[in-house]
């Protein structure tokens, strides 16, 4: 099977175009803060730049990413930048839907199995009848009809529904599973974007030195 076809699952790959005469190198130069952070690796040369983080700290902004490529390519037109990058964030949170429906469906199984026979539970129903006939017809303690204590009351119907409420039931399993596939839904559409957005303000801001107003601001 060609991981291609399943991959886009936790790969996020894109393209951008270098803004007219910028060149590879700083157009990386650019790029490179992005790349200084703890636990991160990289390794450029020429047109391409790799790099791999261990141990990312939260306030990396591309800490969800383990690694990537970014790869400028020169045609006949302006270069492009194309980025793919590898997040095991995104795919662990693919994997959890599927985890909790596999929960899910244990538990119907389990329910299933253990749910007796027919025959068993008309049975028990007609043991249980027995028995709360038998309980009726037993006398009262003398003493107890003296001091007016009540006759014993047969279980309420509420009484039965709250044991059967607290067997397993897989409605928690169908709720964790529908929040993790809309956190993965969102996340991969959201990261794909903030990742493209924090290239483009790097490559296409134009950096001021102290004391300069940038482009447009000078009086």
């Amino acid at each position: 099977m060609n991981l291609r076809y399943i991959d886009w699952i936790w790969h996020i790959r894109g393209s951008l175009p270098l803004p007219p005469g910028q060149s590879a190198r700083e157009a990386f130069e650019r790029l490179d803060p992005l790349f200084r952070r703890g636990g991160t690796s990289r390794e450029w040369m020429g047109d391409r730049l790799t790099f791999s983080k261990k141990d990312q700290a939260a306030q990396d902004e591309m800490s969800i990413f383990d690694s990537g490529v970014l790869q400028i390519e020169r045609g006949s037109g302006v270069p492009v930048l194309h980025y793919h990058l590898i997040s095991r964030a995104l795919l662990a949170c693919f994997l959890a839907p599927l985890l909790f429906l596999a929960f899910a469906g244990i538990i119907v199984v389990k329910g299933q199995y253990e749910k007796p026979s027919p025959e068993a539970a008309a049975k028990a129903e007609a043991e249980k009848k027995k028995a709360e006939q038998k309980l009726s017809q037993v006398p009262m303690n003398p003493i107890d009809v003296f001091l007016g204590a009540p006759k014993p009351e047969k279980p309420k119907a509420g009484e039965q529904q709250g044991r059967r409420s607290r067997e397993a039931t897989p409605t928690a399993a169908y709720v964790f599973m529908g929040i993790f596939a809309i956190l993965y839904i969102v996340g991969r559409i959201l990261e794909a974007w903030l990742i493209r957005r924090r290239f483009e303000k790097r490559l296409y801001d134009v950096p001021t030195q102290a004391g300069q107003a940038p482009p447009g601001l000078a009086t």
